[in-house]
């Protein structure tokens, strides 16, 4: 399969968790589209780089801890939609609650994952602008990709 663009890519919540952290226990749970999403952000991991720099020799490079990532979605802000305020009730958890997430491309490809919403600020712009809304959802765990069937 060759390059796509990023239109038709969608969003979906759960506030349940698979039995397994495989495809298979993120296919079996029940998922709510987010609607209003004009972009997602980054989904993949990466790790810290540890250097050290002996006086004699070259610089030694290693893998250090990994972060998941982070999705900062821009969203038309919507209080009818039931995914928006899935997202909303996961920002306002004071219980560090993980919700399951399902990224669907344009291709059918998907990533799963689960992760932890530290907040749905709104964006409140000029006059000409859309009411935003702007989450932050830190992945947890390692991202499940899955190929377009």
């Amino acid at each position: 399969m060759g390059s796509s663009t990023s239109a038709g890519t969608t969003l979906a919540i759960s506030a349940s968790n698979p039995a397994t952290e495989d495809a298979a226990g993120y296919a079996a749970l029940t998922y709510t589209a987010i609607g209003g999403i004009e972009k997602l952000g980054t989904i993949g991991a990466s790790f810290n780089k540890i250097e050290f720099k002996p006086l004699k020799g070259p610089t030694q490079k290693h893998k250090g801890s990994v972060d998941y990532g982070s999705l900062q979605p821009s969203l038309a802000h919507d209080g009818s939609d039931a995914g928006q305020t899935l997202l909303r009730t996961a920002a306002a958890n004071e219980t560090s609650a993980l919700y399951s997430f399902l990224a669907t491309y344009p291709t059918g490809e998907k990533r799963y994952f689960q992760g932890r919403v530290f907040g749905m600020p709104e964006n409140v712009d000029g006059q000409d602008s859309m009411l935003m809304a702007n989450p932050t959802v830190e992945i947890c765990t390692k991202v499940v990709p899955v190929a377009a069937s």
